[in-house]
Parts: C-alpha cells; structure tokens; sequence
C-alpha cells in the first residue's frame, strides 16, 4: 500500500471516529440528555415562575428574535413573534393582571432530546389563583414546544397549546371520589 493511500485511509477512519464522538449522527451520552432536559425544564421554570417580576419578558426570551416560528393555540396558528408577543402581553395585561395570588403549578414533565441543537417538551401545569371577588379559580392546560439550540440558547420554534376545558373543573367536583354499589 502507498503511503498516500495509508494516510487518506487513516484520515477517513480518524474524520469517522471524530464526527461520531461529536454527535455527528444525532447520538448523546445519558449525561449529555439529560443536562439538555434540566437546562429546558429550568428554563421553562424560569420563564412561568409568577413570584418573580418581569414575567412576559421572562416568557418572551424563550422565543428567537427572529426566524420561523409557529404557535398553535385555540384553535389558530400564529406564525410571527409580533403576534405572539402581542398575545402574550394581552393576556397578562387584560386577564392576568385580575389574578390575585396567582401560582404556575407544573404538575408533569417530558423532555425528549432529539439531538444536541433540538428538544420537544410537553408539560401540564395549573395556575391557581383568587379572581377579582376572592373566589378560588384555577387555569390550566398542556404545552408542546419544539426547542432549538440557536446561539447558545435554547428557543421555542413551534409550540401548541392547550387550555383544559372549564368543564372539566365542574365535573371533577361533581364525581365521587369512592364507589356507591
């Protein structure tokens, strides 16, 4: 074998080794998931926690500056920042704000790390609160959101929402909690 064939070999067998102790294909150690899943799971806590202030700036962050972006909500699909910072700053501002000592319970979630650059989270959470008259009410719902590591960082690129029907508030208090047979 000539020594220019021997070293093209050793440097396509070297590049391989290289990009596949990289991730190159997609793959991650235990411990590389799992630091993804905390950094997402924290960011998300960060970004909901109501005892702090700022929290539609908070909230804001996790979306990119720029670039596709789509949220599905009730039934419509918003595909610009505009129009989801406009509906997030509506909601805090107008429903929010009516909202007395109002707490953002995560009850679940599942972080699933598709690569080192891109996650999907899907969590349930409940925001329990006093309404304008001193009554318990409580919001609640699930969330999927499509994470990508742009910049350092990890952003919402898509996401769907989903409200829990107020229905469901009425009947779980309505249902026994034991058997009558």
């Amino acid at each position: 074998m000539q020594p220019r064939t021997l070293l093209l070999i050793v440097s396509i067998v070297s590049l391989g080794v290289a990009c596949s102790n990289q991730g190159g294909d997609g793959q991650l150690t235990p411990v590389e998931r799992e630091t993804i899943r905390v950094e997402i799971e924290q960011a998300m806590r960060e970004a909901y926690d109501l005892s702090k202030p700022n929290l539609t700036e908070r909230m804001l962050a996790l979306y990119p500056r720029s670039g596709a972006l789509i949220s599905a909500a009730g039934g419509r699909v918003l595909s610009s920042r505009d129009s989801i910072e406009a509906g997030i700053r509506y909601f805090w501002d107008n429903v929010g704000v009516n909202m007395r000592q109002p707490r953002w319970v995560w009850e679940r979630f599942y972080v699933d790390v598709l690569s080192p650059s891109a996650a999907v989270a899907t969590a349930t959470y409940r925001v329990p609160h006093l309404n304008p008259s001193n009554e318990p009410h409580e919001l609640g719902g699930a969330m999927t959101l499509v994470f990508a590591k742009r910049s350092g960082r990890w952003v919402i690129v898509q996401e769907h929402l989903s409200d829990r029907p107020a229905i469901l508030d009425s009947i779980q208090t309505t249902i026994p909690t034991h058997d009558h047979h």
